[in-house]
């Protein structure tokens, strides 16, 4: 199964055909469930349709900007592509690559419309990923009127940005909540965060983020067990981890939060999926998600 299928209405798939020989696709004549299905199992949507029958079907299973598939149109005459969904997240370079078929892209974001960076082209560009993405519409804004500039940090360092600066790290899949007894030493944490990630198959180069509260932050213990993981950590509000929901009891009731290994990691996961729900390894807990 490749990440990319096209779906046509019946008198459509001859067309449909070329678009997915030129992209490596896959065709799929259309059917009811063929958008639910689809939303679940692929990265990027062609549809060979018109534009309101694509927005009816796809309207109840729109979630995430972030998460959600990238979905262009193609108009029947075969002459336009038109993101429909996911514009900074495929779907704008979806139509671009469809040039090549002579069809012509119809771009709506403000930024690319405008020829404009996007904090989420910097990304692509650079092979990263936004971690506090709620900040990309205030920067995207501002990227309409002037540029912005991007600082490169290298490590071992520490940031501490405003909510108006985009964070972008190194992409991964995984993001690592962890939580430790205050004092606990560096090698403890380390052998952890391993064991935690050995236990579930993952690399240490898949992983994302680490997380944790910023009651943390003083933990030097902890820093310099991430650090030498070669990882970035990221200490929490209150707010942004009493968000979090379905993580189970914790000891962290005490301090006044639901938890801290498991709902930092959702926070800052992509797919909001627990993969490991927080497991105790002496006076440190981790959980993973994804």
């Amino acid at each position: 199964m490749t990440d990319t299928v096209v779906i046509a209405l019946p008198y459509f798939l001859a067309d449909a055909g070329k678009v997915a020989s030129f992209l490596g696709a896959e065709v799929a004549e259309f059917t009811p469930e063929i958008f639910p299905e689809a939303f679940r199992s692929r990265k990027r949507i062609v549809a060979l349709m018109s534009m309101g029958i694509v927005v009816r079907k796809i309207a109840p299973l729109i979630r995430d900007k972030w998460t959600d598939p990238a979905v262009v149109v193609i108009s029947p005459d075969f002459r336009y592509a038109v993101p429909v969904l996911g514009g900074h997240h495929g779907a704008n370079d979806l139509v671009k690559e469809l040039t090549g078929l002579g069809l012509i892209p119809v771009i709506t974001t403000a930024t690319e419309s405008r020829g404009r960076d996007s904090v989420e082209s910097v990304a692509d560009r650079t092979g990263t990923d936004v971690i506090n993405r709620d900040s990309t519409r205030s920067v995207n804004a501002a990227l309409l009127e002037r540029d912005l500039p991007i600082h490169s940090i290298g490590g071992p360092s520490m940031v501490i940005a405003g909510p108006d600066v985009s964070i972008l790290v190194r992409r991964g899949t995984y993001s690592i909540g962890i939580g430790c007894r205050k004092g606990t030493g560096e090698e403890e944490i380390k052998q952890a965060v391993r064991s935690a990630l050995s236990e579930n198959g993952i690399s240490i180069s898949d992983v994302f983020v680490y997380a944790t509260t910023d009651k943390k932050l003083h933990e030097t213990g902890l820093v310099a067990a991430v650090r030498a993981l070669s990882g970035n950590l990221i200490f929490l509000d209150d707010e942004t981890i009493n968000a979090q929901t379905g993580t189970g009891p914790s000891r962290a009731s005490k301090i006044g939060l639901p938890g801290v290994a498991a709902p930092c990691a959702l926070a800052t996961s992509r797919y909001k999926e627990l993969i490991m729900e927080k497991k105790v390894y002496g006076r440190v807990t981790v959980a993973i998600a994804r």
